[in-house]
């Protein structure tokens, strides 16, 4: 063989193993890499120091002459849970407060889908409402069949710690404000028994984020990873890579 020729094959093996796990999913669509934080409280506005760590993931529009609000998130995790900031642009609070646990969907939102174990079609669904209400649900997909469960003995350390703020007016069912954010942590505790977990450096999931607005009488959607018209389609989850 030439020297040429063994040139080349050393370079088909070396690409033929893929990108080494320390550099996988930097600057890839679709895969955000999670950095590691000590615990720390929510304010709803992201004003902790721990959120300098790591930037900010644009979450694209995707509704076809829908408002055009900017909307963005950042993650984090400690040995407790994962930590969800989300910001957005808006103009009305398009919300009239619905209770814990109601159909937070139909109002302004924004969601979290949290799929840890590939092998198993169940999943993680939270859902944050302007006022900080909540929808955490266990999502079972059984190919066309799907609903959400809600937790027991939601308390304690198993419960989910939120806030919520906004900027440039007053948090008031169609208020006038120029933005909303939402902050929240997802205790490990509370996805038990959901398999891979709690995460460490080095652990992938599959995860999907979203927002739903519905001012001046329309839906606004905005999704980080393209699905079809509905959120559940799992298969087509992004990636969160924890470091």
């Amino acid at each position: 063989m030439t020297r040429e020729l063994c040139l080349l094959a050393v370079l088909f093996c070396f690409l033929s193993l893929g990108p080494s796990p320390s550099v996988r999913g930097a600057d890839v669509p679709g895969v955000i890499r999670v950095k590691p934080t000590e615990d720390f409280e929510v304010t709803g506005s992201g004003t902790n120091a721990a959120w300098q760590k790591t930037d900010w993931v644009t979450i694209p529009h995707r509704t076809p002459g829908g408002l055009p609000y900017q909307s963005r998130m950042k993650l984090l995790y400690s040995p407790k849970g994962l930590y969800v900031l989300y910001d957005g642009t808006d103009a009305v609070v398009t919300s009239t407060n619905k209770p814990d646990f109601d159909n937070l969907w139909e109002e302004d939102i924004f969601e979290a889908f949290l799929w840890p174990d590939e092998k198993q079609p169940i999943y993680f669904e939270y859902e944050i409402s302007p006022f900080a209400k909540e929808l955490p649900i266990l999502v079972p997909n059984l190919g066309p069949k799907f609903m959400g469960w809600l937790p027991w003995k939601y308390e304690g350390e198993r419960k989910i710690r939120k806030a919520t703020a906004v900027t440039g007016g007053e948090l008031k069912s169609g208020g006038a404000i120029k933005g909303w954010s939402a902050e929240f942590c997802i205790p490990f505790d509370l996805l038990s028994p959901l398999q891979n977990m709690p995460p460490k450096a080095g652990t992938e999931w599959r995860a999907n984020f979203y927002r739903v607005d519905y001012d001046q009488q329309r839906e606004t959607r905005w999704t980080w990873v393209p699905v079809g018209p509905s959120f559940h389609e799992y298969q087509k989850f992004g990636r969160l890579i924890f470091e």
